[in-house]
């Protein structure tokens, strides 16, 4: 396995390579894969994540669009295009980039957008697939770059105890799911658990995913433990920073996930993937 800091930008391009590869296969067979954004408001984070999912896109030749509407836009008029991006044949995957106005509620757009090309994994019918571990069913994107990420290493899931700390319906419950999948033990914590570090110390795999800086420290991880940080925090000095207290802790974990540079490339990463995905299941 690999050891130390893990070297984010070197996974992220091999598998876009992949992806570029196995894109470049699918549209001289006449199939290009296409992805659309659609993004509600002024959000400045947002803009930049759009931004670079378009580029990403670009970069390994899926057909991109972004649809940038005005704050004021109706939950009527977002159904709406959303129901027409459902019966676009040049779009295999549909991603509402959140957060969205507090006038519309992000549960009743999702459920609108048609599984199969629900490329976050949003959708009840995807969370429900992903539970019962359906076969092709398309991986909500941070918890798959974990996984991803963890084989890249060369991490052993299977049989090993994973601690994830943090009960999103984004993040940590499919994650705890995804590791299931793969034959780990899994432990969730929260903020309600008592005692977190007596139960993260057992982790052989710990991911943390709740964004509160600095949450774990060296007192919560395990001498050679894997430690996946999902967190996207902004510090004292205004430094983007994980959940994780990467300087106290790396030198104590086995293999250990900087912030910024490997989940948020990696999450980008898994959605270019799925909208493949899903590209191929319309075949």
């Amino acid at each position: 396995m690999q050891n130390g800091v893990i070297n984010g930008k070197e996974i992220v391009a091999t598998i876009r390579e992949e992806i570029k590869q196995d894109v470049s296969k699918l549209v001289s067979q006449g199939l290009t894969p296409g992805l659309a954004v659609v993004i509600v408001g002024d959000d400045p984070a947002s803009h930049v994540y759009v931004n670079n999912k378009e580029k990403s896109c670009n970069q390994v030749g899926i057909y991109s669009v972004v649809h940038r509407l005005p704050a004021e836009t109706t939950q009527t008029e977002l159904i709406k295009l959303i129901h027409q991006l459902n019966a676009d044949d040049q779009i295999h995957g549909i991603l509402v980039q959140s957060p969205l106005p507090s006038t519309i509620n992000e549960e009743e757009v999702v459920d609108e957008i048609a599984p199969h090309k629900d490329v976050d994994c949003f959708h009840p019918i995807n969370v429900g697939n992903l539970m019962i571990g359906k076969p092709g069913t398309i991986k909500p994107c941070t918890p798959a770059g974990v996984i991803e990420v963890l084989k890249r290493i060369g991490a052993d899931i299977a049989g090993k105890h994973a601690v994830v700390v943090g009960r999103s319906n984004i993040v940590g419950k499919p994650m705890a799911m995804l590791l299931l999948q793969e034959h780990a033990t899994v432990t969730i914590c929260h903020s309600r658990t008592p005692n977190m570090a007596e139960i993260t110390r057992q982790a052989d795999i710990l991911v943390v995913a709740v964004g509160k800086a600095k949450l774990i420290g060296p007192d919560h991880v395990k001498p050679g433990a894997v430690v996946m940080d999902v967190g996207m925090n902004r510090n004292e000095e205004g430094k983007l920073c994980g959940d994780v207290d990467f300087d106290a802790v790396k030198d104590i974990a086995g293999a250990i996930t900087p912030v910024p540079g490997v989940v948020g490339p990696m999450t980008i990463t898994m959605l270019l993937q799925n909208t493949v995905n899903a590209a191929k299941a319309l075949r």
